[in-house]
């Protein structure tokens, strides 16, 4: 009886995972994957590429380019924050075009700028052509973490979108964790050309991927795309054996703007699929009439969802402006509470303490914070987004505290321990959660706006933390910066503990269908 009880369990878990929506998840997340790798690409050859490190040379190699570019820790920087501020521009517009053509474009349209950008810094003979590429690297991150998340987000199941929203965070990481692998290896001559060369492959292969990919169902509904396609791309996505009816009624589409012809060829088309097509569980005629009742009513109070609204609108009107400041505060704190001081610095603040090389010690730091994101990925859905948040925001916090003690006092256990708790913290909340938030927080005509706002805002505290980190580090005394991250962690607890709610629908699985309601950002 128990392992009958089980296999039940466990089959009731897999229902609505096939092999495509597996497909659809790892093709849509190679652009997070693409961001970390990005991210790092520049840590482990620095040295190297900058012609400080004794085994530079300043011969010629492949294509008559030299082996390394003299620069200065400030032109390095400079080329380190060029990513970033690509970052910037590629997520300020990719809301409002996502929701307007789609995520499907959108994600195709990132591949682009994922292919041109490492190919300019492989090939870069200068540090401006360098910077160049690193600022189109940039533009493509910025875009899909915009996009990426919206539609991992849509195409889950509801009752999973916390654990499958977690692979972006797990992706970023396993990308930050294969540019520290091939920065191990090929830190060398001008081998660093190699690992800059990488990211294009990598991006291409995300295009090709693209190719065999569908646009989000649920995305073609509330934008005046439901037909009988609909109803089957997402049976595809789910599975034969998986009842589709309830999920789409759960997205609550309604439309009251379209003309009265749109809404007569949309029902005959759905109408006439019902009298061709067939399901061993009747879903997908239970699901065309679903999708055909919105477009019969004209009394709706709902808004229309096929019109998008703007991105500054996101932010200064009501009902829209409550989930944009929450999913912004909570990207802040995302950044400012330090992550980024491990994974760009930690090498240099650790060095003198810990006897592990630099190299290793990344290596081990990036596949700690994976095992460590994955392994919490579970107890988004249990425990609720707000709840993982807190707990990370304070575990962070409190690591912040020890790991500024062990420092000033040269403990290197000590040290090594506050590292570990501190990326583990942020495995926790802050790293999957806050890519989570928008398509559940906002309304869908103001998903891509949310998103937008809230990759900008992640964007600057990321130009800060890279650029302010060394400044404060070498001004306050090394370590004592852990001391300020402390109190922004405080404050972060605070803001997101009184003024960021949590998603209803989510926490304890409480909605009958699993669905996020957004009553609570609509009112004050």
């Amino acid at each position: 009886m128990a392992d009958h009880g089980g296999d039940g369990s466990s089959q009731r878990w897999r229902t609505g995972i096939t092999p495509f929506f597996c497909y659809l998840l790892l093709t849509a997340t190679v652009g997070p994957l693409l961001f970390g790798f990005h991210l790092a690409e520049l840590n482990a050859p620095q040295d190297i590429l900058t012609c400080t490190s004794p085994d530079s040379s300043h011969s010629h190699s492949f294509l008559n380019l030299p082996s390394c570019i003299p620069m200065s820790n400030t032109l390095f920087g400079v080329i380190s924050s060029a990513f970033t501020v690509g970052g910037l521009i590629g997520a300020l517009p990719t809301g409002s075009f996502t929701s307007r053509h789609g995520r499907l474009p959108a994600l195709r349209l990132t591949t682009i700028f994922f292919t041109l950008g490492p190919i300019t810094e492989a090939l870069a003979p200068n540090i401006p052509v360098m910077a160049i590429g690193r600022l189109i690297s940039g533009i493509g991150a910025g875009a899909s973490l915009v996009v990426g998340p919206i539609y991992i987000s849509e195409i889950s199941q509801p009752e999973r979108r916390g654990l499958f929203g977690a692979f972006t965070q797990v992706m970023v990481n396993f990308g930050i964790f294969v540019a520290q692998v091939l920065g191990l290896f090929l830190s060398r001559g001008g081998l660093w050309r190699v690992i800059l060369g990488v990211g294009g492959v990598i991006g291409a292969a995300q295009f090709v991927g693209l190719m065999f990919a569908v646009e989000s169902p649920k995305w073609m509904v509330e934008n005046g795309k439901a037909s009988a396609g609909v109803a089957k791309t997402l049976q595809r996505i789910r599975g034969d054996g998986y009842d589709v009816d309830e999920e789409i009624k759960s997205w609550d589409i309604h439309d009251d703007d379209t003309n009265d012809d749109t809404h007569s060829e949309e029902r005959a088309l759905l109408s006439r699929n019902d009298s061709d097509d067939t399901s061993p569980t009747g879903s997908l005629n239970d699901a065309h009439d679903t999708l055909a009742k919105p477009f019969n009513s004209s009394t709706s109070p709902e808004p229309s969802n096929r019109t998008s609204i703007s991105f500054l609108t996101a932010l200064t009107t009501h009902p829209y402006n409550r989930a944009t400041l929450s999913v912004t505060t909570v990207m802040l704190a995302q950044q400012l509470c330090g992550i980024n001081s491990i994974i760009m610095y930690g090498v240099s603040l650790l060095s003198t303490l810990l006897s592990t090389s630099a190299a290793l010690l990344l290596v081990f730091v990036a596949l700690l914070n994976i095992l460590v994101t994955m392994a919490c990925a579970p107890l988004v859905d249990r425990l609720g987004r707000k709840t993982c948040l807190l707990a990370s925001i304070t575990g962070m916090g409190v690591s912040s505290l020890i790991l500024a003690v062990a420092i000033i006092k040269h403990i290197p256990a000590l040290s090594a321990i506050a590292v570990i708790s501190f990326v583990s913290a942020f495995g926790l909340g802050l790293g999957p959660v806050p890519f989570i938030l928008p398509s559940e927080m906002a309304r869908p005509e103001a998903v891509g706006a949310t998103q937008s706002w809230a990759l900008a805002a992640n964007w600057v505290s990321t130009f800060v933390v890279s650029l302010g980190f060394p400044v404060l580090n070498g001004a306050l005394g090394r370590g004592k910066v852990y001391f300020v991250f402390a109190a922004l962690a405080g404050f972060f607890a605070c803001a997101v503990g009184w003024g960021v709610p949590e998603p209803r629908g989510t926490r304890g699985r409480n909605g009958k269908d699993g669905s996020v309601e957004r009553e609570e950002t609509r009112d004050d």
